[in-house]
């Protein structure tokens, strides 16, 4: 089972996120496997961090909710909140199979919150700048919230475009980059 995990940061800690850098990776180096995604957000115009996305696959729900809950930060408190949803990789890759590579060009989260009927269930075709793509989905993954795609565009509003902006009640669209050690 496939699970999107954004932890969103609390204004003003990230002296504490840079604390616990080490932690938080010797933490995530236990999911290297199962890891489909991951890497932090930040505020716009390349501020401090924002956020952090981890997209992994594991057993069962509970499973999930360990990961993100037991995550070193989030039991410090640098985060405000956390989304955990079930979400389905629609590339069938992880981002270390993005064609890409980890550098050049602009990254970004876009995430989009569903309203009324499911959208974007499959990425358009010829979409050769996503890195993970795939629809969030309730608990028993019957019932389509949202989706959630890593992509790589020359701005945030090229990065918009991945989705079909009148089918969300919201769309995020956070700066962000590879994730993990250097």
């Amino acid at each position: 089972m496939e699970f999107f995990c954004y932890h969103r940061d609390r204004p003003g800690s990230t002296a504490l996120r840079m604390e616990l850098l080490e932690r938080h990776w010797s933490y995530m180096d236990q999911y290297e496997k199962e890891l489909i995604a991951r890497g932090p957000t930040f505020a716009p115009g390349g501020g401090a961090p924002s956020g952090s996305v981890h997209i992994v696959d594991l057993p069962e729900p509970a499973a999930a909710r360990a990961f993100a809950f037991d995550e070193p930060g989030y039991q410090a408190g640098v985060y405000r909140d956390v989304l955990l949803l079930r979400w389905r990789d629609m590339l069938g890759r992880t981002m270390w199979d993005f064609p890409g590579g980890r550098t050049g060009g602009n990254r970004y989260l876009v995430l989009g919150l569903g309203a009324g009927g499911a959208a974007d269930l499959t990425p358009a075709p010829g979409r050769d700048d996503l890195i993970a793509y795939g629809p969030l989905l309730s608990d028993d993954a019957t019932t389509w919230l949202g989706t959630a795609a890593l992509v790589r565009a020359p701005d945030a509003d090229a990065a918009r475009g991945v989705l079909t902006v009148e089918r969300y009640a919201d769309i995020e669209i956070h700066p962000w980059e590879f994730g993990g050690r250097r």
